[in-house]
């Protein structure tokens, strides 16, 4: 079996990017939505894990033995396990409303860090918005992996209007759906709440629930700020097993976003088997541990949930 068609025999509900030498469908396979959710007999659930130190140093040389993985409270066999830097296709959002023109020069510096900091592999796409989603590369480029072409990407970007946080992740995740790496991740730079949207908080939700992709977000709030939200910036973060980071100043997005380059390149892949059942809206939840002799104390972060597509589940029965 090749790994295209090998791909059609999975699911993967991974904490964001993926894994393994089996996965997601690629362009040409299918709408935007059904890619998100790869309907087959055999569901395999492959988790972006982060491993770091109370201290926040990473943690590499990890074997499969070190991790324990338990969904909805039943501890689960891994099946797959990888430990390797592989590229990734990844969308960088860069608010661009009105009021990030203070900000903008060190943001588009610190976005400029993580490309030269990630993966010289990876396809990465540019994504600004204010009142509206605007794509930074010019059509019919949809990802690149040159440096000059993406910093031009950024620097298209207009600061005026308002924010349309939700519609950006919405647009961030159709487009790595497009990508051809297994892993997906985005990368969301804002200094405050949705105000202009036309997609929910909910709808936005639901679909990075549905998605592989892990998300980090930057929040640079102004104290005066009525629109702020960090919240949705934890959420999206948490719910997907990525970051969020809220920089004291602009120049402190530099090292975050130095950091979010190297916590994508140094991330585990774990796969495993879900068991059929019903769960509460079919999300299930998710706690990754991870543990080795002479490490002390380790944090694993992924994604804290996912979609479990149940009806599809009961139909192949």
């Amino acid at each position: 079996m090749n790994r295209r068609s090998a791909m059609r025999t999975l699911i993967s509900a991974g904490a964001g990017s993926l894994f393994s030498p089996c996965l997601f469908a690629g362009p040409g396979d299918g709408d935007d939505q059904e890619d998100l959710i790869i309907r087959a007999e055999t569901r395999l659930v492959l988790l972006d894990v982060s491993v770091k130190t109370p201290a926040g140093g990473f943690v590499s040389g990890l074997s499969k033995e070190n991790f324990t993985v338990v969904e909805n409270g039943r501890p689960q066999p891994i099946m797959t396990f990888d430990d390797g830097d592989m590229p990734v296709t990844v969308g960088i959002l860069v608010d661009e409303s009105r009021s990030m023109a203070p900000k903008r020069p060190a943001v588009l510096t610190a976005a400029l860090t993580f490309i030269g900091e990630s993966n010289p592999k990876d396809e990465i796409f540019v994504l600004n918005f204010n009142d509206k989603v605007t794509p930074g590369l010019l059509s019919p480029t949809l990802f690149s992996d040159d440096i000059q072409e993406l910093r031009l990407a950024l620097f298209r970007g207009v600061s005026e209007g308002r924010t349309v946080l939700n519609d950006a992740v919405v647009a961030g995740l159709d487009q790595l759906n497009l990508g051809m790496r297994d892993k997906k991740a985005l990368v969301l730079i804002s200094d405050g709440g949705d105000n202009a949207s036309t997609h929910t908080r909910r709808e936005t939700i639901d679909r990075v629930e549905r998605s592989t992709a892990t998300i980090y977000t930057i929040g640079l709030f102004d104290v005066d700020d009525a629109d702020r939200d960090p919240g949705i910036l934890r959420q999206l973060a948490g719910i997907s097993g990525g970051e969020a980071y809220f920089p004291p100043t602009p120049a402190d997005t530099i090292p975050a976003c130095r950091r979010i380059a190297r916590d994508i390149r140094a991330r585990y892949t774990l796969g495993y088997v879900p068991s059929a059942g019903k769960s509460a809206n079919n999300v299930r939840n998710i706690h990754v541990g991870a543990s080795a002799p002479g490490h002390g104390k380790l944090i694993a972060r992924t994604r804290s949930s996912y979609f479990y597509d149940q009806v599809d589940a009961q139909k192949r029965k």
